[in-house]
């Protein structure tokens, strides 16, 4: 989440009548998160979620993610629910942008997660993977590999500003992960972004998973693996066997894992952090001073992909995959 587009309490309330709440009486912006700007909208009934969707969203993608959202809600998955307005539709124009409605969710993202945490996102993806297996529409996932060199190409030569020669690094290593990259392991809608900050505890319930706006059809243990790298390090970016022990752990009591893919972990955790890499990259070099957002370090993935090369290197004498 972040802030881009400015929406004052005025314009969100003539909006948000046309789906059918208000008055709203605050429009307060949310300013974690670095793809579209979201605003807390406060009304007499209930708080819901205003998403304007920026320019990394193509607009055509939007009925397969609010779909999706319909899809898990109705299966029990706790996400956001959209809003219909009066012609019956979960997208309108607001602002120069396609704009929806959402509810919203209780709970609040955890700052230091712990095996407990990781536990309950693993089995929460596992259920996300199951309940989504029956899904009718797909879409492919633009951040593949195909698709991190288009993001690193876009970036030029910024990453040498972050340490020399990285440029170069990286263009190699996204070359080993097309070659190596496997093309027959069980594949599904992922969410593709399940970070910290897209998940919700109550207590120790977790009440909530947001910001479906990279799902696609891919590799499931990929998406695993994305989660790995969000949620089992440390503040110093060292992998914590104990957290990805109790992710995997989760994850497989409503999902075992097959034995190509847990070999396949190491690798998938590469491509994943080259793909946060890329990301990160170009939103540093190329974010307007004006946008309400901070964006993140490339580095911490960078040196979160040479933990995951060390590992399949034998370096590490514990394996963080099982």
């Amino acid at each position: 989440m972040a802030v881009y587009t400015q929406v004052d309490q005025a314009a969100a309330d003539r909006f948000a009548r046309g789906f059918g709440i208000g008055p709203v009486t605050a429009c307060d912006a949310i300013l974690e998160g670095v793809e579209n700007s979201n605003y807390r909208l406060t009304t007499a009934s209930a708080p819901h979620i205003l998403t304007l969707f920026e320019k990394r969203v193509d607009p055509d993608d939007l009925p397969f993610f609010l779909g999706l959202l319909e899809h898990l809600s109705a299966r029990g998955v706790p996400c956001p629910v959209p809003l219909k307005n009066r012609a019956g539709k979960t997208v309108a124009r607001l602002a120069g942008r396609p704009a929806a409605v959402l509810s919203f969710l209780p709970g609040k993202a955890v700052t230091r997660p712990d095996v407990r945490h990781c536990a309950a996102v693993g089995k929460m993806l596992a259920v996300l993977h199951d309940e989504a297996a029956d899904y009718p529409a797909s879409r492919p996932n633009a951040l593949s590999p195909t698709g991190w060199r288009t993001w690193l190409d876009r970036s030029g030569d910024a990453a040498d500003a972050l340490k020399p020669g990285l440029t170069a690094f990286m263009r190699a290593e996204l070359e080993a992960l097309a070659r190596q990259w496997p093309t027959d392991l069980p594949r599904g809608v992922i969410h593709g972004d399940l970070f910290p900050d897209n998940v919700f505890f109550d207590g120790d319930r977790l009440s909530g998973v947001i910001d479906f706006y990279f799902a696609a059809n891919d590799i499931l243990a990929f998406d695993l693996a994305v989660c790995i790298n969000a949620w089992c390090f440390d503040d110093h970016d060292h992998l914590r066997i104990d957290r990805s022990a109790a992710l995997l752990a989760g994850y497989s009591e409503v999902r075992p894992l097959q034995r190509e893919e847990i070999h396949a972990l190491p690798l998938l955790c590469r491509g994943a952090a080259m793909r946060f890499f890329v990301t990160r990259l170009y939103d540093w070099s190329h974010t307007p001073g004006s946008a309400q957002v901070t964006p993140k370090d490339p580095m911490e993935y960078y040196r979160k992909l040479l933990q995951h090369k060390a590992v399949e290197a034998g370096a590490h004498t514990m394996d963080p995959y099982t």
